[in-house]
């Protein structure tokens, strides 16, 4: 299947590891250019690297979540490296562990903050440069399967915040459907990442028991849907969220 994505120009961000470098190294192998967006400016430029060697053009830009300005100048920069952006993949995380009794305010909103409110500001950014120049678009907002089965371990407000993802992902796709902005979310379980090392660590049988195939998802494994979702495969699909979570929703 030809996905249409040769000389495309793609944002990821938190792409310095896990699910972020697994997809930038599968748009890149898509012959997609790729903007590493990390907090961890030395990581992200180890994943532009790998791109790099793919063929493709490929920056790591460094992007704190927390601040609004970071998140709407990462499209400008963009635009400045490659010359337009394509495709904006919305997937950085912060998955913080505390029961309700226990979460300072400071850590609900930094948590809001990188998983909604980056969302929203990124996003925003990019469907005001696309729509002022007259150009399609895709974006992608990754959410968790926690949106819609909320926390059981200590994670309250990212349950909170990935919920609020898949409801700005249906609005911001009914506002540009029309004029060829396709906005999605995808769903993920848990997946073997350094964000969930500790949680596997302690006790991985506890979520390998919640998911029907029985074991956790490799970062490559969800990043081939990702990369599918923003492609010309994709261009009637929007306004949805899709589940890429072994069977932990199965909705």
């Amino acid at each position: 299947m030809d996905l249409q994505l040769k000389g495309k120009n793609a944002i990821v961000t938190g792409g310095a590891g896990g699910v972020g470098a697994a997809i930038c190294e599968a748009l890149a192998a898509e012959g997609a250019n790729v903007v590493v967006s990390d907090i961890n400016l030395e990581r992200a430029e180890e994943v532009a690297a790998r791109c790099r060697a793919k063929g493709v053009k490929a920056s790591a830009v460094r992007t704190d979540l927390t601040v609004d300005a970071d998140c709407s100048a990462l499209v400008d920069k963009t635009e400045e490296l490659l010359g337009q952006a394509d495709i904006l993949i919305n997937n950085a995380g912060l998955w913080p562990t505390n029961f309700v009794t226990d979460i300072g305010i400071g850590e609900w909103r930094k948590t809001f903050d990188v998983n909604l409110t980056a969302v929203f500001l990124a996003s925003q950014r990019f469907v005001q440069l696309a729509l002022a120049k007259g150009r399609k678009g895709k974006i992608l907002n990754v959410t968790s399967q926690a949106a819609f089965n909320g926390s059981t371990t200590g994670h309250a407000h990212y349950a909170a915040a990935k919920s609020g993802v898949v409801t700005f992902t249906i609005s911001l796709s009914r506002e540009v459907a029309a004029k060829g902005i396709n906005v999605n979310a995808l769903a993920l379980g848990m997946v073997d990442t350094p964000m969930s090392s500790e949680a596997l660590k302690a006790d991985r049988a506890y979520y390998e028991k919640r998911i029907q195939i029985g074991r956790i998802a490799k970062p490559e494994e969800v990043a081939g849907f990702a990369v599918f979702l923003v492609s010309g495969a994709a261009d009637y699909f929007t306004g949805a969220t899709y589940d890429a979570t072994g069977g932990m929703i199965a909705r």
